[in-house]
């Protein structure tokens, strides 16, 4: 692919290469029966408490283990030497009142995608949380930061990123259609059929409603095993380096300087953290008395109906509702506004619940 230059001429025969490549690295990924090789495996899959996961993902001796075990109180191995951790460490961190998972992976190393140093365990359990920091060395971020994008790039894992706004929908007869509502830029029909033709699809719509939309995007709506995981560059160490080099790590998207070690800045990690996992918070107020600050229901923004914050806390309230009242962001006015199990709540609404 490298070699051949990107024309009318041979975009048809690149389209192919992009998909065999992407099909080869699913079957080493998966194995050819496409049972997961290499998912949880023993000691890595834990189970899940709390309203939302965050793993820790990193190369040996970032400082991973001593960030989570001050962070949660949970003892997580710590030493002066690599691969300190050999299994998931969970524990529970609260912010804001929602407990928060936090994973403590094993280090990865180059070429876990392939299976080097248990990798692929790693990265099935990270593939399945909601939020992943990825730990940074501060003496060397850009290059340990390029080398885990594409580890976990090749398993599946993309960082920071929205599903492409493609459709793909098959159907029996009648070849390909091609509609976009935006200008293609760099993607052509010819490269569009390759891909097609690699997957043994032959009739089918297609429509593309986003500007600059790649030959990859394509594909991973055609394998349709992606996952869209929001990631936090958590660049340690910054009690080793000057100011001035602290400034320039601020110009890295996403990322957080703190010191595990000496605890500088973890209140701005953790503030960021609540941010990127888009957590709702609810109050409850009981008929009569004062809303219940102390224990909000925690919702996931996207998952936060009345209907969903009647089932978090029983299933038989959403049943028993006639009517709910709301005050906060979400009504239309101040004194409270009367809504159905439809209404979708903001963060900080408070609730009465009116049963029939």
């Amino acid at each position: 692919m490298a070699r051949t230059q990107k024309n009318k001429a041979t975009s048809y025969h690149l389209g192919l290469l992009k998909a065999k490549v992407a099909k080869l690295r699913r079957e080493l990924i998966q194995g050819p029966s496409g049972g997961g090789g290499g998912g949880g495996g023993l000691g890595f899959d834990v189970a899940r408490t709390g309203i939302a996961s965050v793993g820790f993902v990193g190369f040996p001796s970032v400082g991973k283990s001593t960030l989570m075990s001050k962070l949660t109180g949970t003892h997580s191995e710590v030493a002066a030497y690599e691969f300190t951790t050999l299994t998931t460490v969970p524990g529970t961190v609260k912010v804001h009142g929602a407990p928060i998972q936090i994973l403590d992976l094993p280090g990865i190393v180059e070429g876990a995608v392939d299976g080097r140093g248990r990798g692929r365990q790693v990265i099935a359990v990270a593939r399945t949380c909601n939020l992943i920091f990825i730990v940074l060395d501060v003496l060397k971020p850009l290059g340990d930061k390029k080398l885990i994008e594409a580890e976990l790039e090749g398993f599946g894992i993309r960082l920071n990123k929205k599903p492409p706004a493609i459709v793909v929908r098959k159907k029996d007869k009648g070849g390909v259609n091609i509609t976009h509502t935006v200008p293609l830029t760099k993607i052509d029909p010819e490269e569009i059929k390759a891909v097609l033709s690699e997957y043994k699809i032959s009739s089918c719509d297609i429509a593309i409603r986003q500007v600059d939309v790649t030959l990859d995007d394509l594909v991973d709506v055609i394998e349709g095993n992606r996952v869209y995981v929001p990631a936090i560059y958590v660049l340690n160490k910054i009690d080793a380096i000057s100011i001035e080099e602290l400034d320039l790590l601020y110009k890295i998207p996403n990322s957080v300087p703190i010191s595990s070690k000496e605890w500088l800045n973890v209140d701005e990690l953790v503030d960021v953290m609540w941010e990127k996992l888009d957590l709702v918070r609810v109050y409850t107020k009981p008929r009569g008395l004062a809303p219940d600050y102390d224990a909000p229901v925690v919702l996931r923004k996207g998952r936060s109906s009345v209907e969903d914050f009647c089932m978090s806390i029983h299933k038989e309230i959403a049943k028993q509702m006639k009517y709910a009242v709301v005050w906060g962001s979400s009504a239309k006015h101040s004194r409270g506004q009367k809504v159905g199990v439809d209404h979708v709540l903001e963060d900080e609404d408070v609730v009465t619940i009116v049963k029939k």
